[in-house]
């Protein structure tokens, strides 16, 4: 009886272990291959979200798709309710009146309507009106046309032409110049190099003019360089070679002087703006009422620690003061929706860092705080809708933890502030215009993003998209760990890690760390990743991304402290985790490698200089070396002028600290980057040179600040190639990369 209950056992035993066995083996992950992780070959473990191009209406989203019969995408309007899809602004169907060698989809400007368009071909302007299917030519002219820009009425197009400005009226074609004083010197309506790249930004192709919203005023700005240093920038094509010269102020240079004028359409007189174009100066990009009956101007000094906010009379050029900011460190000049006019409500909000945290404020228009709408230790992110009908703002926070974004909402009056998102997620958000629905695609380390459709009031309408394939779950990923180290004085710094896939804590495993790392940045967010990091984690590297204290998580109070002294709190933040980590048994001390381009190249000079002590490999990318040779904008902002701080420049200068350098150094730039010219690195290597430093050097010809094409892949790989030869001592798998 014993016996025949030991064998019963025995079966059952083994009948469980062989079903264990098959339920393993059912479970066992699958590896990811070199093609899935950088050529997104198929099974794909990632697809795509719909491409939303925002919202017709309240009712209607627009997205960007292409059907099986299309050869390009085209605009559906998609309705909300019963998603159901019709073409929206089908441009094809006028392809038998328009030019044939112009595609009607690519107008350079149009009405909100789309019922007015402007095209470009070989340099010269031509209009379509869809109403009445009328189509001409508007220029023919030797000279380029350029940022050609529709009055929102449609009934004139303003344009700069060999630094002058211009406008041509549809209906007659009668074209009006409104300057003609332009020089290689001074430009009317066309921004100087500093201002297209530290205050409109680049996406204005330099275009320095704008319509009032009713189309009967031209704001313009005219610059005078003269007395702005020429930069030369060397192009090695062809066989004498050529030189690019750009007026570049660098650090404490004299900047563009600067006049500001109002032009009634159609007529050419110009009232200037009452302001001394000699003062030296910055001004934001100017806001125009929504009646366009003022204009708006942010005004700042030199030292950027004050800013001003006039209205403008329009019609005699006279300025009032309607906000006066100062603060001890700086102010953000261009500071992404700083000002939101109202029309139901007096006044306007405005969003600021002054109090230490990036907040809302109602302000009347003479200049009166009405009330302060938001409060806290954390940050406004994006101003997304103010619904005035409600008298309710959506804007979006990093509130419940700096490093993750949410969607909230709060009335006018600062009362009954609302969290509309949910989970452990940052959620990047499109709302309607009306603020009746919103489309939320929200993700985190672990989890790739999801595309959803709610109404305001948190009701879920549908699911839009789902990065994460079916075939997700079946592969093995190392997945990223969100964490704080505490630094010695007790500052709590954001991280994140990903250890090797099959992680092996009795290894040693070299780390691999990618920084930007500049003031109010942050490179630590809860959000998915590529999955280009799979790679590397395979292979066996520990990555990781950190954080300092003047970084954005810790508001402006934070921020300020790198004041008069960049690469300060960043070396002594980065090096605390790197302590940190050096300190597992784990970590092989030996290869802690750190890269980044721009900033972050800088930050990665400086770890292997200043900090030669704890970081010993480092890959730097169009890096500035001294700010004494960047732009007068952006380094003065926070350095102030060498003049004012020659202690702080010679302590934020990589080259200063040269003489320590130790490890391995891999220095990557363009030759003709007019951003952060190579003049930087060429005075770090001559320095390394001359203390007979060993270190290695890429030079992309013809490259800017960053490049594409074969390029950008060689960089790829040869920045693998690095990490092959001196973080994991193997060959470099040269029939993978090619």
């Amino acid at each position: 009886m014993h016996h025949l209950t030991f064998h019963r056992a025995l079966a059952v035993c083994l009948l469980i272990l062989a079903i264990f066995v098959l339920c393993a083996n059912a479970q066992e992950k699958k590896k990811l291959t070199f093609d899935q992780i950088f050529k997104n070959a198929e099974p794909k473990l990632i697809k795509s979200l719909p491409s939303i191009n925002g919202w017709s209406d309240d009712d209607h989203y627009l997205e960007s798709k292409k059907k099986a019969t299309d050869e390009k995408e085209k605009l559906y309007s998609i309705d909300v309710k019963s998603g159901s899809e019709e073409l929206y602004r089908n441009l094809d169907q006028y392809r038998s009146i328009i030019d044939t060698t112009i595609d009607p989809n690519t107008p350079v400007s149009h009405t909100e309507k789309y019922d007015k368009l402007i095209y470009s071909k070989e340099k010269d302007l031509y209009f379509f009106n869809t109403i009445t299917n009328e189509f001409k030519r508007l220029t023919q002219t030797a000279s380029e046309e350029k940022n050609p820009t529709l009055s929102p009425d449609g009934n004139y197009v303003a344009f700069t032409r060999d630094n002058n400005l211009f406008a041509i009226d549809i209906e007659t074609g009668k074209e009006f110049q409104y300057t003609n004083d332009e020089s290689d010197v001074v430009y009317n309506g066309w921004a100087a190099w500093l201002y297209y790249e530290e205050i409109f930004g680049r996406p204005s192709h330099y275009r320095a003019f704008w319509w009032s919203p009713d189309g009967k005023h031209l704001a313009f700005f005219r610059f005078d360089e003269s007395k702005v240093p020429v930069f030369p920038i060397f192009n090695a094509e062809g066989v004498h070679g050529s030189l690019e010269n750009t007026r570049y102020p660098k650090a404490g240079d004299p900047n563009p002087e600067v006049k500001l004028g109002v032009i009634a359409i159609p007529e050419s007189k110009i009232v200037w703006v009452d302001f001394n174009e000699k003062s030296d100066q910055y001004f934001g990009t100017p806001d125009w009422t929504p009646d366009g009956k003022q204009l708006i101007v942010q005004w700042m000094n030199r030292g950027q620690d004050n800013l001003k906010i006039y209205s403008v009379n329009i019609n005699d050029g006279r300025k009032k003061e309607i906000y006066d900011e100062k603060q001890t460190a700086w102010i953000e000049l261009e500071y992404k929706d700083r000002i939101r006019f109202l029309e139901r409500y007096p006044g306007f909000i405005i969003k600021s860092d002054k109090d230490g945290w990036t907040h809302l404020y109602h302000y009347s228009m003479d200049g009166k705080l009405i009330n302060k709408i938001t409060n806290g230790e954390w940050s406004v992110a994006d101003l997304a809708l103010v619904d005035e009908d409600e008298g309710i703002i959506y804007f979006t926070a990093r509130k419940e933890i700096s490093t993750n974004t949410d969607l909230y909402r709060v009335n006018l009056n600062g009362k009954n502030l609302k969290r509309l998102t949910s989970g452990d997620y940052t959620h990047s958000i499109n709302i309607s215009p009306s603020g009746k629905y919103f489309i939320d695609t929200y993700s985190n380390v672990s989890i790739p993003s999801t595309m959803k459709l709610y109404t305001t009031d948190g009701k879920l309408v549908r699911e839009l998209g789902n990065s994460k394939t079916d075939e997700f779950e079946k592969y093995e990923l190392a997945i990223p760990k969100i964490f704080h180290v505490r630094t010695s004085d007790g500052i709590n710094l954001p991280v994140i890690w990903t250890l090797p896939s099959k992680f092996d804590e009795s290894k040693k495993h070299p780390v691999l760390i990618e920084v930007y790392g500049g003031p109010d940045t942050y490179d630590v967010s809860n959000s998915w990743k590529r999955l280009r990091s799979q790679w590397l984690a395979m292979e066996g590297i520990i990555q990781v991304t950190m954080d300092h204290r003047g970084s954005a998580h810790f508001g402006k109070n934070g921020t300020a402290l790198m004041h008069r002294q960049l690469g300060k709190w960043e070396m002594n933040d980065y090096i605390e985790v790197v302590k940190w980590l050096r300190g597992k048994p784990f970590v092989d001390t030996t290869k802690i490698c750190i890269t980044g381009g721009s900033y972050g190249g800088y930050v990665t000079c400086m770890a292997l200089t200043y900090g030669a002590d704890y970081f010993t490999h480092g890959i730097a990318d169009y890096s500035v070396t001294d700010f004494r040779l960047y732009d007068s904008h952006y380094t003065e902002r926070f350095m102030d002028t060498p003049e004012e701080n020659p202690e702080g420049y010679k302590n934020t200068s990589t080259i200063t600290y040269a003489d320590r350098y130790k490890g391995m150094l891999y220095i990557i730039h363009g030759t003709m980057d007019d951003n952060v010219h190579m003049q930087n690195i060429l005075q770090l290597i001559d320095k390394l040179q001359d203390l007979k430093k060993h270190f290695e050097l890429m030079i992309y010809p013809g490259g800017r600040h960053g490049w594409g094409g074969p390029k950008a892949t060689h960089l790829r790989n040869e920045t693998y190639r690095f990490y092959y030869k001196h973080l994991l001592e193997k060959d470099f798998p040269v029939n993978l990369f090619n």
